[in-house]
């Protein structure tokens, strides 16, 4: 199989067999093909969707000497927005951006209509285990699935000066595009 047939592979394994919907984000490099965004409903339970790119991890960073990033997101919401928004940001900053645990990111506006948060910080995926999160596409190094986390300004400086794992411990719903601001 090629490289995005591991991939997609990879995913139908997690997902069960469930029909993804894919969307192309164009790319502004020369030579560079887009990133995809990959949309499953109601996964990993009803009313939940998970979002992930393909196209990112074909950059090359020299950060990147354990593995290739592709982002996902995991939200409450309906709105495929969430899923094209790391797509955009995936192609737009595919050779600025290492998308590391910790590196946060400002989007510059409100992500989706009903919503305030306006950036993402990247960390461990939510719904994918480490095993889950590594997908060998067949390259001298594997993908790995990042997670994204959509983010306010203010939660983005906390992030800055006391590190994502102190925001980790916070009191807030990692799945909640509608919620307030937790620092």
């Amino acid at each position: 199989p090629t490289r995005v047939e591991r991939y997609l592979i990879h995913l139908d394994g997690l997902s069960g067999g469930s029909e993804p919907e894919f969307r192309q984000v164009e790319s502004t490099w020369p030579g560079h093909a887009g990133v995809t965004a990959i949309r499953y409903r109601d996964m990993p339970e009803p009313g939940l969707f998970l979002g992930l790119t393909y196209g990112l991890s074909l950059a090359h960073q020299n950060e990147w000497r354990h593995g290739r990033p592709e982002l996902s997101i995991c939200v409450r919401s309906d709105d495929p927005v969430w899923a094209y928004a790391i797509a955009y940001l995936a192609e737009q900053l595919r050779h600025d951006c290492p998308f590391g645990y910790g590196h946060t990111i400002n989007f510059g506006e409100p992500i989706a209509s009903g919503s305030d948060l306006d950036g993402f910080v990247v960390f461990a995926p939510i719904v994918l285990d480490q095993n889950d999160s590594r997908v060998d596409v067949g390259d001298e190094l594997p993908v790995h699935i990042v997670g994204m986390y959509p983010t306010f300004a203010s939660e983005r400086d906390y992030i800055r000066d006391n590190g994502v794992r102190a925001f980790w411990k916070l009191n807030w719903d990692a799945y909640d595009v509608s919620r307030a601001p937790v620092v």
